[in-house]
């Protein structure tokens, strides 16, 4: 079976983006960038909702050919199209970079996607992963936490039924204040 993620930046007051999805506090130092690229390097399969789909799609195809891009940058992008991906939306008509489009019932379908052997699994994106966290599909949370607060936005968690119980696998601290955690479900 395989494993569900989720994970992405947040400020300490639990948002993954600002209001008018401002994500300008995120920028994070080499080394953080650096941690994520490993990250996503153990991945198999991305799972992206609508919305982050549309912001990743639109830098990251080319990100390796920006002037200023950075080895890691560089090898990030080369990733990202290579990973391959689902995206999950009834509004888009069409996606590329190794991707598919489903635009069925997203639980059911990551669900399925579970059974299958493969590499851990990444979701991305609030709503999309609001949905796995409450069907109890996500195996594991990263939370990367800057220290800024925002006041309101997009939240990393959705509104659950019950509890959650999880257990603290790893910390670590970055420049600038940014602590990672990673946490495993119980089940």
């Amino acid at each position: 079976m395989r494993k569900l993620i989720y994970g992405m930046n947040l400020t300490l007051d639990g948002y993954i983006a600002a209001h008018g999805d401002d994500i300008a506090w995120s920028g994070p130092s080499d080394e953080l960038f650096q941690w994520w690229l490993d990250q996503e390097l153990k991945v198999g399969l991305l799972l992206y909702g609508r919305k982050l789909w549309e912001a990743m799609s639109s830098h990251w195809p080319t990100g390796d050919c920006q002037p200023s891009a950075t080895p890691a940058e560089i090898e990030f992008a080369r990733n990202w199209r290579d990973t391959p991906k689902v995206v999950f939306s009834s509004r888009l008509e069409r996606v590329d970079w190794n991707a598919r489009l489903f635009s069925g019932d997203a639980v059911a379908e990551i669900a399925r996607l579970k059974t299958l052997d493969g590499s851990p699994m990444r979701v991305g994106g609030a709503t999309l992963a609001g949905a796995a966290m409450r069907a109890g599909l996500i195996d594991e949370y990263t939370v990367v936490t800057h220290p800024v607060l925002v006041g309101a936005g997009r939240p990393f968690f959705s509104k659950l039924e019950g509890w959650v119980n999880l257990s603290l696998v790893e910390t670590r601290t970055f420049p600038g204040g940014v602590v990672m955690s990673r946490y495993e479900a119980n089940r």
